[in-house]
């Protein structure tokens, strides 16, 4: 749920961008290509990411001119000049950055120290691009709950001093892409708020802070972006006997996993998904979208997610200053916010989303302003979220894996209702001790052996629930039955593939029949027999939308993992490449199915059957996967 607030205004905002606009032709003069790879990236990522122009805080030859602290200070500085709050009024100063100029002491106090400032409390958050996000609901929360009547926030990055030619000598300026990659993309600035509880205005009007969502994914996903670790992530710069050793290892690049990228942004817009369906957004009444996206070539992949989702904001009403000011990481929502202040006349009663996603190790933010006139009476009441989810009702996201263009408007309250408990299973699983091991590198032979035991009697068991379950269906449903009973031939002799993978592996369990499922399978076993043997079990379709989606998206992402884990023939994998292939087929034909129960279920018991049933075989599918033994020497 988000942190509400209703006593919180901005009363100001600033930002300090050092030195002129350095197109993409006289960048080459601070960030120099190392070598003819490094010039080919250049013309690659300039191109994709759309950045005209940029400011840098080092000079030509290298020398930093204005410090991460200092920029941070100068940003302030202009805020306050708009709002001529003197810093001895300032309660807290709470400050965001993926690094600043020391490693230690912490930021927030860098800054303070650097605006000579008179004794207050500071709060320093380090992380990418959302450390920003954090500190400013660090500094607003303090003022709701009424310990300071103003705050300051302030971000500020400076990678350029990581950029340097001279960095890079130690490898003879011999990095790989990933090290090259953000050189291209990232560069210097900083940017303020001032908080309020007392609000003022200006030009006509007063921003009051509505709302910060913040959720990290890091349980779900590897490091994407990272400064200190080795390539393979396996080593701290720290750990080597000397910096220096470090530096030649490439230890102390910034580096950037782009093939992760694409899942930020899918993690990214579900959330945003979840903030619709709970009422948090609407997306009809956001008249402002401050989106933080590191290269236009972003922007159409979150409107396309958004769209599929049914929850798009059209992009007329979008607003970003990349192309000119460039990615400044955790300053870059401050200075597209104060621009767009500047620049833009937002009107009472309209709203401000930004959305910042951080590639960090995936973390997104949410922050919803609403505008309000001058004069507008004051009311501190807590506040509801804009719409409700009944209001929304055809706002619903289509749950993954469908396509939502395929999804008739009829089937979006059902699927949005789906794609809430489809997020939480994904993620839940992705934090299994098996997926862990795959992830992490511990996954062996051994553990293939040991789930491919375990999976094999539970999917030799799928085909007779669902002839079970068609058995049972009665009128009005009837069409229900082959649907089932097809789909139920298609998995018949599946379970024998995968007894043919397990022995090609080296499984050493001769007879099928030997093989037991462990307690999760054999639950939810259990669970779906019982099921199948009542009339018109029409909840079975929500078991077989979890079943079949982890085949359809699941199972594609371990793939690749478990094939650079394993060294096993190709023939090893023959079912989990099936799986992947043909489960979205397997899920249309669901989809017929769904649509067969909706247009008879009048008073919605249908519906509700199989959401509940998607819930409840979710669980048993996660404890399915919770007793898998994975990461350590085992054997059965």
């Amino acid at each position: 749920m988000p942190t509400v607030f209703n006593r919180t205004w901005i009363h100001g905002s600033g930002r300090f961008l050092p030195g002129p606009a350095i197109d993409n032709e006289a960048m080459d003069t601070y960030v120099a290509p190392l070598n003819k790879l490094s010039g080919r990236i250049k013309r690659r990522i300039l191109a994709e990411n759309g950045i005209r122009s940029r400011h840098y805080a080092i000079d030509t030859e290298g020398r930093t001119v204005h410090g991460c602290a200092a920029m941070a200070a100068a940003a302030i500085g202009d805020c306050l000049a708009i709002t001529g709050t003197p810093l001895q009024e300032i309660g807290v100063l709470a400050c965001g950055s993926s690094g600043g100029d020391a490693l230690m002491p912490g930021f927030a106090s860098m800054v303070h120290g650097e605006l000579a400032a008179p004794p207050m409390q500071v709060f320093s958050s380090h992380g990418i691009c959302a450390s920003g996000v954090g500190a400013w609901e660090s500094a607003a929360a303090a003022v709701e709950l009424g310990a300071h009547r103003h705050a300051l926030v302030a971000a500020a990055e400076m990678p350029s001093r990581l950029f340097k030619r001279s960095r890079y000598a130690a490898r003879d300026y011999d990095a790989d892409f990933d090290a090259h990659f953000l050189r291209w993309m990232l560069s210097d600035g900083a940017g303020a708020l001032q908080l309020t509880s007392a609000p003022g205005h200006r030009d006509g009007i007063r921003l009051r802070l509505r709302f910060i969502h913040q959720r990290s994914f890091a349980g779900d996903y590897p490091v994407c972006m990272q400064l200190g670790l080795t390539p393979d992530r396996t080593r701290s710069h720290l750990d080597y006997p000397a910096w220096r050793e470090a530096e030649a290892d490439g230890a102390l690049f910034l580096r950037q996993d782009i093939r992760l990228l694409p899942h930020l942004f899918d993690v990214g817009v579900h959330e945003y998904a979840k903030l619709c369906h709970g009422g948090w957004i609407d997306p009809a009444q956001v008249d402002h979208f401050l989106c933080h996206y590191s290269s236009e070539r972003f922007a159409p992949v979150v409107d396309e997610l958004m769209l599929k989702a049914g929850l798009s904001i059209p992009r007329e009403r979008w607003y970003s200053n990349l192309v000119t000011r460039g990615n400044t990481g955790a300053a870059s929502i401050f200075v597209m916010l104060d621009e767009f202040l500047r620049t833009q006349t937002p009107r009472p009663g309209e709203r401000i989303l930004c959305f910042i996603p951080e590639s960090g190790r995936f973390t997104v933010a949410f922050v919803m302003i609403e505008v309000e006139a001058a004069d507008a009476t004051v009311d501190t009441a807590a506040s509801a979220p804009v719409a409700t989810v009944a209001a929304m009702a055809d706002e619903h996201t289509v749950a993954p894996p469908h396509d939502p263009a395929d999804a008739p408007a009829a089937l979006r309250h059902l699927l949005g209702e789906l794609a809430t408990i489809w997020h939480g299973y994904r993620s839940r699983v992705w934090r299994t001790p098996m997926i862990r091991a795959l992830r992490e590198g511990r996954f062996a032979r051994a553990d293939y052996l040991a789930w491919m035991r375990d999976w094999i009697p539970q999917v030799r068991e799928g085909s007779r629930w669902m002839r079970e379950g068609a058995a049972s269906v009665q009128a009005p449903y009837e069409g229900l039955r082959s649907l089932i009973e097809t789909h139920a031939g298609d998995e018949q002799d599946d379970y024998m593939i995968l007894f043919d993978d397990y022995r090609r592996a080296g499984g050493e369990v001769g007879d099928i029949d030997a093989l037991r499922r462990n307690p999760g399978g054999e639950a939810l076993n259990s669970y779906l027999h019982a099921l199948a043997a009542t009339p018109n079990p029409l909840g079975l379709l929500g078991a077989i939308y979890i079943i079949e989606g982890t085949g359809q998206r699941i199972i594609p992402a371990l793939l690749p993992l478990m094939k650079a884990a394993l060294d096993l023939p190709a023939d090893a994998f023959r079912f989990l490449e099936y799986h992947g292939e043909n489960d979205e087929h397997h899920l249309a034909r669901w989809l017929r199915a769904v649509e067969i129960v909706l247009a008879h279920d009048h008073d919605g018991d249908g519906a509700r059957a199989i959401i509940d049933t998607a819930r409840r075989t979710a669980e048993l599918y996660i404890m399915q996967f919770e007793h898998v033994p994975a990461g350590r020497r085992h054997g059965r």
